[in-house]
């Protein structure tokens, strides 16, 4: 007999499994450490207008599924109404069956609005008419979606020229739920284009105030907003890299380099990769010094429609897996670090699934005792945020690592509508515990296991990032 979709014990397998999520990993509050929702839209307390504007601005993941569909882009990212995009997002869910899309968008409608009814063209007005209805009222503003879904600190993703303004605002408010920026300097080491970098670098210059006119005085700005950061609460870095870079270098070649790429001279290959590299220790001795978290996203290729690109920007669904080298550079960089005792905590997240196994062994490499998995590797991120993807994650970290020092999941995205993602890993994190005890593979010791998981839902993220939250 079949199940009913998305019940109660959607996921859940066995009685072992509803156990461990309805009694322990259910109950856990979200502690959601790299996302991108729009700081803004926080200090303001986001009223959104309609469905569409809360749930389609934005969102790549939606866009490249009614591409696929054969849906004209006047409906994803152009000037068709917003009832007219989500007819067609709704025309397109039938279609996303097996795409974690379709569990998601479900669990959303549930979950936000306690809408059960399935999304297809058939019900597509009645949901939006309730959902837009429901996000008039109050409750349904961006900060009572948060409370709403239990979250207890949000880390947004910060370029270092932000002035952090709606961040102060959010304080200054007294919102109860931290809402904490994170370094992300990635502009700052971009040197594959000397007029951007150029840009880049006088937008540097108005946010700190430091004159830039030699490598010392980029440092120096560059310095003086990372310790602005920290005074706005920041503890955590990130950068999105395709790989990381541990070039060699000398300290006059990176002076020189900087020298000709501030000119609007390009660089080749080689002097880019140098000056990366250079880059790269900088940050994270910085992040060391400040006992920050430092987290790196590898193996995206990104921008691969460059006529999309031209047409619609960046972040608009045209990346995708790259293939690569990461083992070299990682060990080189990390040992590098931890040999002149400045290794911070540090999280390391692959793209390409063929990385896992390299990623649960590399960081066993760079645990040195000093905290409970000093060196992390990362929840599946992006395209592996999915029921498998995230499977196969835990078991390759099972099976080489610590899976209970894991900080968990997050939900790297830019809609307040996006916290099911935590309760979906959630569902196959007791699966995988509740499966491994009716066989017979763990002992039936249902407290010590829940301890494990509520720790990897919340508590260990809560100490890892010195949250001290209840």
């Amino acid at each position: 007999m079949a199940k009913q979709f998305l019940d109660e014990n959607f996921l859940l397998e066995t009685k072992t499994a509803q156990t461990l999520y309805h009694e322990y990993a259910k109950q856990m509050p979200i502690i959601d450490y790299h996302c991108h929702l729009p700081p803004d839209q926080i200090a303001n307390d986001k009223q959104f207008e309609n469905l569409t504007q809360i749930w389609l601005y934005g969102d790549h993941y939606k866009w490249r599924a009614m591409r696929t569909n054969g849906v004209d882009e006047a409906y994803c990212t152009g000037n068709k109404s917003d009832y007219e995009k989500f007819e067609k997002w709704a025309e397109t869910v039938p279609y996303t069956m097996r795409n974690p899309l379709y569990h998601w968008t479900h669990m959303e409608l549930q979950r936000y609005f306690d809408v059960h009814d399935i999304l297809d063209a058939s019900t597509a007005r009645k949901i939006y008419d309730e959902c837009t209805a429901k996000l008039q009222t109050p409750e349904y503003s961006v900060r009572n979606l948060l409370r709403k879904m239990n979250v207890k600190t949000v880390c947004t993703t910060d370029d270092p020229v932000d002035s952090l303004e709606h961040h102060q605002k959010v304080k200054d408010d007294g919102f109860e739920i931290p809402i904490i920026p994170a370094w992300r300097p990635d502009n700052a080491m971009n040197v594959a284009n000397a007029a951007n970098f150029v840009t880049y670098t006088k937008k540097l210059e108005a946010a700190s105030g430091v004159h830039i006119v030699f490598f010392k005085d980029f440092l120096d700005a560059l310095k003086k907003r990372h310790d602005f950061f920290a005074t706005m609460g920041c503890s955590v870095s990130d950068h999105g890299l395709e790989q990381i870079y541990a070039e060699d270098y000398t300290e006059h070649e990176i002076h020189e380099i900087f020298d000709k790429v501030y000119g609007g001279h390009e660089l080749n290959m080689e002097e880019q990769n140098k000056f990366r590299s250079a880059m790269l220790v900088y940050f994270a001795e910085w992040d060391h010094e400040k006992g920050w978290v430092q987290q790196f996203h590898l193996g995206a290729i990104r921008n691969n429609n460059l006529k999309a690109m031209r047409e619609l920007g960046p972040d608009t669904g045209w990346d995708s897996i790259g293939d690569f080298p990461q083992a070299r550079a990682i060990s080189k960089f990390l040992g590098g670090l931890i040999d002149r005792d400045k290794l911070t905590k540090t999280i390391l997240y692959n793209l390409n699934p063929a990385d896992n196994e390299l990623m649960a062994t590399m960081i066993g490499n760079f645990n040195d005792g000093s905290a409970p998995g000093k060196i992390q590797w990362g929840s599946g991120w992006w395209f592996l945020d999915q029921k498998d993807g995230m499977i196969r994650q835990m078991n390759a970290l099972s099976n080489m690592g610590l899976l209970s020092k894991f900080v968990g999941m997050l939900t790297d995205s830019r809609s307040f509508l996006s916290f099911p993602r935590h309760e979906y890993f959630r569902r196959i994190l007791c699966n995988l515990f509740g499966n491994d005890v009716e066989n017979g593979e763990l002992p039936v010791n249902m407290e010590w296991i829940g301890q494990v998981i509520q720790d990897i839902c919340f508590n260990n993220a809560n100490n890892y990032f010195n949250l001290q939250l209840k």
